[in-house]
This record gives C-alpha cells, structure tokens and sequence, in this order.
C-alpha cells in the first residue's frame, strides 16, 4: 500500500488549486442566479489560494496542528462569496476530522468527511439540495462504503473522486432551477475539481481523473453547459460579506438575526474570528448589529441587480461574439502583479497591461491596449516613470483622444481614480485626476544589486535594502520592515490620513500582517489598508496621504 508523507498532502492541495484556477471560468459559465457573490469558481479559486498561501509559508517538517490551523484560518480569511465560505468549512471539516489521524488510510479520510459533512451543514441555516453540499455528503458516503469495504487508499481515493463527479451529475434532477437551464451545480463542479486535483496528484496520475471517467460536462445526454442569459434578479438587492473580530459573539443569535435581514445567511468561525456573509436591502442594519458586538473588517458590499445586468451584457456579447458597448471614455492602466490588476479593474480600469519596472511595454502596446479599451476616448496610467514617454506616444499616435495622467506608482493610480468621472469630458477627467496626484506619496523598498549611495551620499553594499521615496533612496537597512518604518518617517506620515500597503510576490501574508501591526502602533491616528499586489521586485510599495 502506498504511503503519503505530510509534504505529499500539501504539494496536492496546490495541486488542487492549480487545477481549478485553471478551470475556474469553467465552473463560472455554470452560475445560474444572478451573481450575488460573484463568480462560483473564483471564489472558490481565491479561497483555495488562500490556503495555499498560508500552508506554504510554514516551515518544512511543521507539525499537523499547524498545518490544519494554516489550512483552515487561509480559508477563513480569503473566503469570497457564498461559495467561498462553504468551501471554507468544508476545509476546516476535513482537517477537524483527521485532527487524530498521522496517516492518510481509508479509515481517515472517511473520518474527515464525515466531519466535514457535519461542519458544512451546521453552517448553511437551510441546506437545499443539488447543490455543493449534496456533492460533499454524496462523496462521504462514498468514502464511508470504502472503508466499510476495507478498500486500500488508492481505491478509496479513486472511488471518492468518482462520486464526486456522480453526485454533479444528479444535480439537476433534485434542483429544479438547475434543469430548468440544462446545467450542474457550479459550487458542487467546483467541489469536484478540487477532489480530483487533490487526488490525482497524490497518485501520481497525468491530469485529471475526469479524463478518464465517463463525466463530460458537455456531453449529451448529460448535462450540458451552456450560457444562461434570463436573469431576472432577487428579491435582496445587496450581497454582504465581511470578517468580525469578537470576543462575545453568539453565532446562533447571529444567524437568528442575519435571517430577518435577508437570506443566503452565514455565519462562520468561532471566537474571535468570523466569516459573516448575506443578501440584505438593509446593509447599513446588518452591519451595525455587528459593530455592536465587535470590530468588522475588510467589508464587501455588492450591489447584484447591477451585477446581473452587467453579467447578462458580458454573456450576450460572448454569444454573439460581438465586441461590449463602447464606452464615452475606457481607462487602460499598466501594472505589473495579479493582485494590483485587479485592484485597478475593481476600481474602473478596462485594461491592464502587465508591465513596470524591468519589462516596461512599448508605445505599441498600450495602443493596442486604448483599442481594446473600446471608448470614444481613452485614459492611460503608466504608474511607472520609465513608462510615461511611452504613454505620452501612445497618446498623440491614438486613433481617439487620449490622455495621460503621469502616474509613478500603483498607489497614484488607485488614488487618480477616485477622481476619474464617466460623465465628465475627456479633459475634465485629465485635470481632476492630474490634481490628486499631489496628494499622494510613494515609497517603494526593494533589494540593492549593486554598491551605491543613498540621496545623502551614504553608502549602500550590494544586497542591502533600500526605500525609495518619489524616486530618491531615503533608507537603507538589512531588513524590509526596518527600511519600511524609517521611510514612513522621511515622508511625514504622522500628518498623512492613510497609507496603502501593496504586499510582493514573495512578501508573506504573515509579515505584511506584522508589518500593519507596527504601522498602526507608531501611527495610530493613520489608517492603515493592506493588500496583496504581488509585483515582482519589491517585497512592498506603500503610499501615504
């Protein structure tokens, strides 16, 4: 019988989150409502990273406690979205059930899925069939008959992931809305990707197990995907999510309450994490219920009859294969990180170009970019000094009017684009965004390569690291935290309102987390907003103002 280490399990689960990333827009064409948490396989995509996220920064060798602990607080944390939170307990069940197993046997996965079935639905007030929790309890009793059967673990796992993809198949047949579009649970696909990633790669197998199942999303006369374009909205106009941090909150009395508010409502966690999530028309109410009984963070407010318009547009235009409308004025804005991207598309940018510093693009590439923009006029952001003489070409070759806000870092452009508005002209725009540029300042802290001196002549050795302010070394040190806290200082942070923190590619949540701490202890007055942009280079870009 084959034996799994610890690090076989964890290379797996990024093996399982690799492989519905890659296949997240797959599960997303399967959302049937409309879209009150956004997309089904991004959430649960964005959940599952998290976890990745977390695990990885543990040391080699870490004990099974604290690995189950980083599985299930990255899942907390990083859920998004109905979906996200229930595959977020679905992973604290699973690590809950094997909290006494040191080996991966049948006997012990069939221990973490009972558990997780129990977790799971504690947390959903109103389980409703054919839906990711049917795919989750169907998948338990697979593994409960294999261990019942005394099957070795490769059988085991091969029989869940089968299940698994079974139940998806069932769905529509307990889930009336789910036939009515001639499509599978999207929650429940996504719960299956998942299993199969993780399962195939702990035996070792070339792509996935569905490959060679009879399973075929789009074989008839199974289920087919198709593209759903007949949303008529919820009867709740706003989805809510957001975390509570309490030393005293019932969680049954939060659902009691949550339930005269809307419905779709979750409350999960324990003391003094919370995960809270539902559809309200009364946000404002929800959230102060909970403001009485703690602090809440990192608050998401979605208005989902205009995510349903926008949706169907999106679906039509695929459809048809036919360009979106055109808009008065498109932004098109360069970035380099995943996580800065969609930052900028959250706030409003068309179109990101993936550069900055080191790979800036060329002026044909941001005129390829304001086409793609699709607008009657266009906005560039080149959030890079190396980048604005391009932008500027860009800008006079433009086939449209186009103009450039001269953006030197990320955080200037998130700042400019709280001033950009659609119904203003193409120069009223420029001049407004232009004008909060100013505000705005930039520190950037990255690594040295090579000797040099500071802007007051000092020294700095090859690998020492450097803090960059408006484009002038204003610090030196060995550590990123240290350099981070003394350019604060240079750049008079005591008299800024906040100071945004972009987290790099290969800054750790854990230290961006520490890094906060101390932020907000020397400046209390300062309000601190952290984010992950992982861009290459610089472990951390800040901005104050």
């Amino acid at each position: 019988m084959t034996e799994f280490t610890g690090n076989d399990v964890l290379n797996a689960i990024a093996a399982a989150s690799r492989n519905l990333s890659e296949r997240k827009e797959e599960v997303n064409r399967l959302n049937v409502f409309p879209v009150p948490d956004g997309d089904t396989g991004t959430n649960m995509s964005l959940t599952i990273e998290s976890v990745v996220k977390n695990i990885s920064s543990l040391p080699m060798g870490a004990p099974g406690a604290s690995v189950r602990k980083a599985i299930t607080t990255g899942a907390l944390m990083g859920a998004r979205g109905n979906s996200g939170v229930i595959t977020s307990q679905i992973l604290r069940g699973l690590c809950e059930g094997s909290a006494d197993e040191f080996d991966l046997t049948t006997d012990s996965i069939n221990n973490a899925f009972s558990r997780a079935v129990e977790v799971s639905f504690q947390a959903v007030r109103k389980p409703v069939e054919g839906t990711i929790l049917t795919v989750l309890k169907d998948t338990a009793a697979a593994a409960h008959h294999a261990a019942k059967k005394k099957l070795d673990t490769e059988a085991a796992l091969e029989e869940i992931v089968k299940e698994a993809y079974a139940s998806v198949q069932r769905t529509p047949d307990l889930l009336p809305v789910l036939k009515e579009n001639n499509v599978v649970d999207a929650g429940g696909f996504g719960l299956a990707i998942l299993i199969d990633g993780f399962v195939s790669a702990l035996l070792g197998k070339e792509g996935s197990l569905s490959d060679k199942l009879e399973f075929n999303p789009k074989a008839d006369p199974k289920v087919e995907i198709e593209h759903i374009n007949d949303w008529e909205g919820s009867e709740y106009r706003y989805c809510n999510e957001f975390l509570v941090h309490s030393e005293t909150l019932d969680r049954d009395e939060a659902l009691d309450f949550l339930s005269t508010m809307g419905d779709c409502e979750l409350c999960v966690g324990s003391v003094p994490k919370f995960k809270v999530h539902v559809h309200s028309n009364h946000p404002n109410k929800v959230l102060e219920y909970f403001l009485e009984r703690g602090q809440i963070f990192e608050v998401f407010i979605h208005n989902m009859d205009l995510q349903s318009i926008e949706r169907n547009d999106k679906l039509v235009a695929e459809g048809a294969e036919e360009p979106a409308e055109r808009k008065p004025i498109g932004i098109v804005a360069v970035a380099a990180g995943e996580g800065n991207a969609r930052i900028l598309e959250s706030l409003g940018v068309d179109v990101v170009v993936s550069g900055g510093q080191t790979m800036n693009p060329s002026t044909a590439d941001l005129l390829d970019a304001s086409k793609r923009a699709n607008a009657d006029a266009v906005i560039i952001l080149p959030n890079n000094s190396n980048i604005i003489m391009a932008a500027n070409s860009a800008a006079e070759l433009s086939e449209v009017p186009c103009g450039v806000i001269p953006t030197k870092s990320v955080p200037q452009a998130f700042s400019s684009m709280f001033g950009f508005d659609p119904e203003a002209s193409l120069d009223e725009n420029v001049e407004n965004m232009c004008a909060i540029l100013n505000e705005v300042k930039t520190g950037e802290v990255t690594t040295a390569i090579k000797d040099s001196h500071d802007a007051n002549g000092n020294p700095i050795a090859e690998g020492d690291v450097i803090g960059i302010a408006d484009g002038a070394i204003e610090a030196v040190g060995k550590n990123v935290e240290d350099v981070v806290m003394d350019l604060l200082e240079v750049m008079e942070a005591a008299d800024a309102d906040t100071c945004t923190l972009l987290a790099g590619e290969g800054y750790s949540d854990e230290s961006l987390e520490a890094l906060v701490k101390r932020i907000e202890e020397k400046y209390d007055d300062v309000e601190v907003d952290a984010h992950r942009g992982d861009q290459p280079l610089y472990p951390v870009i800040f901005a104050v103002e």
